[in-house]
């Protein structure tokens, strides 16, 4: 099972290699309105995904692993998670990847991530009432899921409309280059094949790992949060030391692996300053963990996992976490 795991968070690393997503450039261009890629792969791979594993549960291949909807909690977590994004550059699961390529501002965003997970879980009785309401677990299939067939039609019908505002972003942004398509694509199958009972019956997921690693480096396992994540942080880890290996192996392969700190859209916007960016690297970290586990989950676990589910509670965290995003790139990045 270890090497399953690791095989697939190697794939999982593979393919945003290939498309770039994981690279810093690429997704704070995003918050800047100056990259797309991201945005594009995510409505791909969920309305691909949406119809896949609704087939598969369908045929009993697979069930249902939807996220509660807390309200504040994925309100409010969207938001941190969306500023953290686009402050550090990463998400929980592209960090790993990068940090396999050489950034060094990857490894600091991962510091910072383990002490906003710490942070967390220490914090959590105190803050958890006020994370509800929780509306429990909606979803398309819950609402209309009685009778499959309509249930099917309109799965397909909004699968296929994902797709299509992918393409519109991509006319607007006049691209040329279509690797966000495949690697949207090879996404939602990716998460298909972990979703099945004979393989994983879970999503992909990344930002508990965080909470769980730092939890158990300082010792602070005896609490009710860190009995619930130990199962899937474990996993998490597993996943993302595989995603962190095809960042090296990768890498090295298309020598293209370098010890670096500025990157290019940093220095564009904020200067060629070494601290300043491993600062801000480290605070970019802290707010996204801090954010995604009052929601619950990140860009993989919620967005992409969550959303290829019509999970209520994930696309509405994504519309937080793309707000979020978006005005913290709007007055984070000035030039």
């Amino acid at each position: 099972m270890i090497v399953t795991i690791l095989v697939l968070g190697f794939l999982f690393g593979s393919i945003l290699q290939y498309a770039n997503l994981n690279r810093y450039n690429v997704i704070s261009g995003m918050a800047t309105l100056e990259n797309l890629a991201v945005a594009k792969a995510i409505f791909v791979a969920i309305g691909v995904g949406a119809v896949i594993i609704s087939i598969e549960i369908w045929l009993g291949f697979a069930s249902y692993h939807l996220k509660p909807l807390i309200l504040v909690g994925i309100v409010s977590g969207g938001l941190l998670f969306g500023a953290g994004m686009a402050i550090l550059g990463y998400c929980p699961g592209t960090l790993s990847v990068s940090l396999g390529e050489g950034s060094i501002d990857a490894l600091m965003g991962i510091a910072g991530g383990l002490a906003g997970g710490l942070v967390y879980t220490v914090l959590l009785p105190f803050i958890q009432p006020i994370l509800g309401p929780d509306l429990g677990n909606i979803s398309l299939f819950t609402l209309i899921g009685q009778n499959k067939f309509a249930f099917s039609f309109i799965v397909t019908i909004v699968g296929g409309a994902f797709v299509w505002i992918a393409f519109l972003l991509n006319k607007k942004e006049k691209a040329t280059d279509f690797k966000w398509l495949y690697a949207g694509i090879a996404l939602a199958i990716l998460n298909a094949v972990v979703f099945l009972t004979a393989v994983s019956s879970r999503p992909i997921g990344a930002s508990t790992a965080y909470p769980y690693v730092a939890d158990l480096l300082t010792e602070t396992t005896n609490n009710n949060y860190f009995t619930k994540i130990q199962e899937p942080g474990n996993w998490e880890l597993l996943f993302l030391t595989g995603a962190f290996i095809s960042g090296i192996v990768l890498s090295v392969m298309r020598k293209e692996f370098k010890l670096k700190v500025i990157h290019e859209n940093w220095a564009r916007y904020k200067g060629n300053s070494v601290s300043k960016r491993l600062t801000w690297s480290f605070i970019g970290g802290f707010i996204l963990i801090i954010g995604a586990r009052m929601a619950g989950g990140c860009t993989s676990g919620h967005i992409l996992s969550g959303g290829m589910q019509l999970s209520i509670s994930s696309l509405l965290f994504a519309c937080f976490v793309f707000g979020g995003l978006l005005i913290t790139g709007k007055y984070f990045y000035k030039k």
